[in-house]
């Protein structure tokens, strides 16, 4: 009973009730990525749509699917695979405010943060 309302009200943990209905109705399943999220687009070609497989972060998605799902091309990946570049790096979500994060060098947020010498605070004579 607990999931059927958390459905009902949040959106950012899945899809809700009202979008299951829409995409049931209206959505045409076009492939899926690794990370299990799945892509529609409407019967009459339209509109296009991702069902995250979890927390509904858009930068999850990846680069190719992302070009799909903003009608940059017309082809899926799974339709069409995407030539990659030898340098390009593989995609990964945005790691903001998690454990993952990028820390620079001398943040506060290091567990080892770097002793500065470059810097002389100021005092007021």
């Amino acid at each position: 009973m607990l999931t059927f309302v958390k459905r009902l009200a949040t959106w950012w943990d899945g899809q809700t009730i009202g979008t299951q209905i829409f995409t049931a109705r209206n959505g045409v399943k076009v492939g899926e990525d690794d990370q299990g999220n799945i892509f529609y687009r409407s019967r009459k070609g339209d509109r296009r749509w991702v069902i995250y497989n979890g927390e509904t972060e858009a930068s999850r998605v990846n680069a190719d699917w992302h070009g799909w799902l903003h009608h940059t091309w017309d082809e899926t990946p799974t339709e069409r695979a995407v030539v990659h570049k030898a340098w390009e790096k593989p995609h990964l979500p945005n790691l903001t405010g998690s454990a993952q994060a990028y820390v620079p060098a001398g943040s506060i947020r290091r567990a080892d943060p770097a002793e500065r010498r470059d810097y002389e605070a100021w005092t007021p004579e």
